[in-house]
């Protein structure tokens, strides 16, 4: 089956790389925001017939999420074959459940947009809740992982840690141990794991931080999903410093980096925070900063998906 991969204009790095990997190129579509803010878009080659991956992380702006749902009806109305949207970071995740009444649940509003517009597959990165995929009811849900990326890359920056089996690594959050646990097994003989304990009161803020586990004389990397304005993960680790780790190092998936974030970063203990490229940064960030890419995880699972092999065997190859 003949296929074509769009980029829809929030990062077309990555799915420069992605296109790279693949030995193919990205196909010809115009995408432009009128002088009322509407968006616009327009494939400029026919698609009749072919699948069709279109490339688009919708973290802000809303525009974002607004020239994919374009993208789709375009792409349907063109009699597209299949088409699968390629989404790195998924918006709106955190929002996945009500906490309070009289408040929608986001992230379900969303699956059912792209689900109603006619969307066949969506293939995403590390979503804050793997649960999300429970919104969709037609349209398959992939899931991929960055942490073959990281742990080939830490294996080599904490080489010597590894050696003294020095490394531990940090949950930020309860809600994190599982994802936590998964890096310590496949990094660490003992496989270490301290655990923060927040209390929050309003979103972005933390009343109250706690530290379990031992991180003394220790290196620390704080695992997490995403990093956003950064806050939360500077205060962590002032605590894990103040508990006597020699080193803290973050990783984050996605680098949300929004508000003070690169400022917030410069000025904590943290010496390399580790992101990848699911969203386009901004040209000046933080010297902290290292970006890994995911590119070729995207473009072996879009070969996979056209050739009808399995994407769990891109994972299969880990260190249990």
């Amino acid at each position: 089956m003949d296929f074509r991969i769009f980029s829809l204009g929030s990062n077309d790095p990555l799915a420069e790389k992605i296109t790279a990997h693949l030995g193919a190129s990205l196909g010809q579509v115009k995408c432009k925001t009128f002088s009322d803010g509407e968006q616009y878009v327009q494939f400029s080659e026919n698609l009749r017939g072919k699948d069709v991956f279109l490339i688009q992380s919708t973290n802000p702006p809303a525009e974002n999420w607004a020239t994919l749902f374009l993208a789709i009806d375009a792409a349907r109305s063109a009699s597209a074959h299949e088409i699968t949207v390629i989404m790195p970071y998924f918006g709106y995740a955190r929002q996945d459940r009500k906490s309070k009444p009289r408040e929608p649940v986001s992230a379900r509003v969303f699956a059912t947009i792209l689900e109603s517009l006619g969307t066949d597959r969506v293939l995403t990165m590390d979503l804050h809740n793997d649960a999300i995929g429970g919104f969709f009811r037609s349209t398959l849900v992939d899931y991929l992982y960055a942490r073959p990326v990281f742990i080939r890359h830490f294996k080599d920056v904490f080489k010597d840690a590894l050696e003294r089996d020095d490394l531990v690594v940090v949950s930020p959050d309860a809600g994190g141990v599982v994802r936590a646990q998964s890096y310590a097994k496949r990094l660490m003989r003992s496989a270490d794991l301290a655990i923060i304990h927040k209390e929050r009161e309003i979103p972005n803020q933390i009343a109250r931080m706690k530290l379990v586990g031992d991180v003394k004389g220790k290196v620390a990397l704080i695992v997490d999903d995403m990093a956003d304005t950064c806050g939360t993960l500077a205060r962590a680790a002032s605590l894990i410093t103040e508990n006597g780790a020699e080193e803290v190092y973050a990783m984050a998936t996605h680098g949300v980096l929004s508000d003070q974030a690169h400022a917030t970063l410069d000025q904590s203990p943290i010496k390399k925070m580790f992101i990848t490229d699911t969203i386009r940064v901004a040209d000046q960030i933080s010297s902290k900063l290292e970006i890994v890419s995911v590119a070729n995880i995207f473009g072996d699972a879009i070969k996979r998906i056209q050739s009808g092999e399995s994407l769990s065997a891109l994972f299969e190859t880990e260190t249990e």
